[in-house]
């Protein structure tokens, strides 16, 4: 499960007793390491494409920078598969487009021109034709005889109606949520063949039983499925000389030179049976696999990699592709490794129902780490935070992973413009608080969310899994209780007791106003106006926000104020918001808890999907003196090794692509295992 967080972080200087003459010195040495890396790498439509480092590198032996490019070069490998998930022509799409942007040798200072290179860098960051966050079809800012003209030129052939798919209306929305238009058949995922209604899908996997009912298997999670030719559906399981193979057995073959030099037998004997999983499909193996990576917990190395994350598909079976190649953080690891210690004294004092409370939270471990490469469904966009695996029952009996990509986290904050705090901060009390305490209080909620929220709580004995009870709504409200786990402890003098703050009242404080100012307004940047929020995470703060303004009206905990034509959010009893996301948090695990699927459709429905038109039309207004693009994510560094004369690696650089062009175009060349159609 991942933590997407997409606001600027306000980086804060720690005061230090030093001589004037001192910290000039210290200032003017950090601004010459700070300006030597340049963090961004463009901005088109409304995305930033950023660069991260990868600190430390040097420090790790031969054997760790082999483990670290392996499992790289695994990740890539599938980037494809995560291509043709999103839509069934992306692949075609991306030939065609790529040919042009190689090929042509018309005007390139042509308007048309450059809405073209900025529509193929919009569908490069999407994976695909439809936008990363929205999932709405990206539409080009060129015309459909201008793109034909394009095509001749350069003799490129794509097919007539997969061209007329790039302008028209159909497909018009990559994962639709709105029950009305079909939830399968209104998504132009490629998990289902045209036609599959919703309906068959959840009769289809209502006759699959595990062989142990209080472990059941992740059915569906990597496969397609489809009508066969007598009209019954079967799946095409993504495997080995199965759907995706070329793809999956390049994957394969990285992944047994990393687990020739693995750091433990622990670690080797996971990167087995996740090459066995991908070798037979088996969900038995997938449930195998993940155990074991839960408990190959030494080392230094850890990764990221299969079908994973489940939000893609709107009825929540199958796992997007995806891989992150990790190297711990040893400094940032050890502070906050406090918090995983103390998952079960947050068990026991939350705010839920006694029966839904777990009694033995085990496993949770929380590490800062430092990512060496992303693939799949965590690039370029990429999550902050992770805590894995997904399966209750294996969170309940094994723990999990959580960890923080801190130099993500530290790109983020060192390329971050400002200005909108001021713009949209109700007072200067709320601004000077998140100048002291924003960065903490951003990792702590991270932290939090991911390690105690998404650890925290249990299904009633016989209820369903989320997927299965709560249906659509299980990702949001999901997200939506671990932010709400967060934010119930990020206002407590707990925080304080174990050495994680030096002010839990004033972080808290912040983490409040921040969280708020967010959920009701500045995240509303990222729609068009008339839109109705359909991504999880989006959805998941606009009805936490909108939840505990409504029932805090009769008291006036959070205040609306216009003031000169411009709407802020005051808090006015922060103590009484802390009972209200308390009351929120009791109330969304009792929905997930009972599996209460009318009382999470509406909770989501009447408070996270529509937009009040007036507030978004003046956020959108306010925002458009900022230049800074409301999305961001990430270039990949390039591992480089050196061999000796038999082939033997003795050495591997780090380098950074030159332009986000460079390494999308690389990776077509190099990692283009797939046919166009699958």
């Amino acid at each position: 499960m991942k933590l997407l967080k997409y606001a600027a972080i306000i980086i804060t200087v720690g005061v230090t007793c030093v001589s004037q003459a001192q910290q000039k010195k210290l200032t003017k040495d950090k601004s010459k390491k700070e300006v030597a890396f340049n963090y961004v790498v463009e901005q088109f439509a409304d995305i930033r494409v950023l660069r991260y480092q990868i600190p430390g590198w040097e420090k790790l032996t031969l054997k760790e920078q082999k483990l670290v490019y392996y499992l790289s070069q695994a990740g890539t490998a599938g980037r494809d598969i995560m291509w043709d998930q999103h839509y069934k022509y992306n692949l075609k799409i991306r030939n065609a487009l790529e040919h042009i942007y190689q090929n042509y040798k018309g005007d390139k200072k042509a308007t048309e021109w450059n809405n073209f290179e900025i529509y193929i860098k919009r569908v490069w960051f999407a994976n695909g034709i439809h936008h990363h966050y929205s999932s709405d079809k990206i539409k080009p800012a060129f015309s459909k005889t201008y793109f034909q003209k394009l095509l001749a030129a350069t003799k490129t052939v794509l097919e007539v109606n997969i061209v007329a798919v790039i302008f028209d209306d159909s497909d018009a929305k990559k994962v639709n949520l709105d029950e009305s238009k079909g939830l399968v058949e209104g998504s132009a995922i490629n998990f289902y063949d045209k036609g599959i209604s919703a309906k068959e899908v959840e009769d289809f996997y209502s006759k699959m039983t595990s062989p142990d009912p209080s472990k059941p298997y992740s059915y569906g999670l990597n496969s397609k499925l489809v009508r066969n030719v007598q009209g019954k559906l079967e799946e095409k399981i993504w495997k080995s000389a199965g759907m995706y193979g070329p793809a999956i057995d390049k994957i394969v073959y990285w992944l047994q030179k990393a687990k020739g030099v693995a750091e433990n037998d622990k670690q080797a004997d996971a990167l087995g049976l996740l090459i066995d999983f991908y070798k037979t499909g088996s969900l038995k193996t997938w449930d195998d696999y993940n155990i074991a990576w839960l408990q190959a917990t030494d080392g230094n190395i850890d990764y990221i990699n299969g079908f994973i994350e489940v939000y893609n598909d709107p009825l929540g079976y199958r796992g997007s592709y995806e891989g992150v190649v990790q190297i711990k953080d040893f400094d940032m690891s050890a502070k906050m490794e406090v918090v995983s210690k103390n998952a079960q004294w947050f068990e026991d004092n939350s705010p839920l129902m006694p029966n839904h409370k777990k009694k033995n939270v085990v496993g949770v471990s929380y590490k800062t780490v430092v990512v060496a490469g992303e693939s799949g469904d965590s690039s370029p966009s990429t999550p902050i935070g992770v805590n894995l695996p997904n399966a209750d029952w294996i969170r309940s009996e094994y723990g999990s992973k959580s960890v923080s990509l801190g130099n993500i986290i530290d790109s983020y904050a060192k390329s971050a413009g400002k200005g909108k705090l001021n713009e949209f901060a109700n007072d200067e009390e709320e601004i000077a608080l998140a100048q002291k305490y924003g960065e903490i209080g951003d990792k702590l909620h991270t932290a939090l969310h991911e390690v105690v929220g998404h650890a925290s709580g249990q299904i009633n004995p016989g209820v369903g899994t989320p997927k299965e009870t709560l249906k659509s709504y299980a990702s949001t409200l999901e997200e939506g209780r671990a932010d709400l786990v967060g934010l119930f402890y990020l206002y407590s003098p707990k925080l304080q007791e174990l050495g994680l703050v030096d002010d839990w009242k004033k972080v808290g404080m912040e983490s409040y106003d921040s969280y708020i100012r967010n959920g009701l307004m500045t995240q509303l940047v990222r729609l068009e106006l008339g839109a109705n929020i359909e991504e999880a995470h989006m959805r998941n703060r606009q009805w936490v926000s909108a939840w505990v303004f409504e029932k805090g009206k009769a008291e006036n905990v959070i205040e609306k104020i216009s003031r000169n034509g411009k709407t802020y959010f005051n808090i006015t009893n922060y103590e009484k918001l802390h009972d209200l996301f308390g009351q929120l948090l009791r109330e969304v695990q009792r929905i997930k808890s009972e599996g209460d699927y009318m009382a999470g459709k509406n909770l989501v429905e009447n408070y996270g999907v529509k937009v009040d038109q007036k507030l978004h039309a003046e956020v959108l207004q306010r925002n458009k003196q900022f230049t800074s693009a409301p999305y961001n994510g990430f270039v990949n560094p390039v591992l480089v090794p050196k061999t000796d004369a038999k082939g033997n690696i003795i050495s591997i650089s780090v380098k950074q692509p030159k332009s986000f062009a460079e390494q999308m175009l690389s990776y077509s060349k190099n990692f283009g295992f797939l046919p166009l159609e699958n």
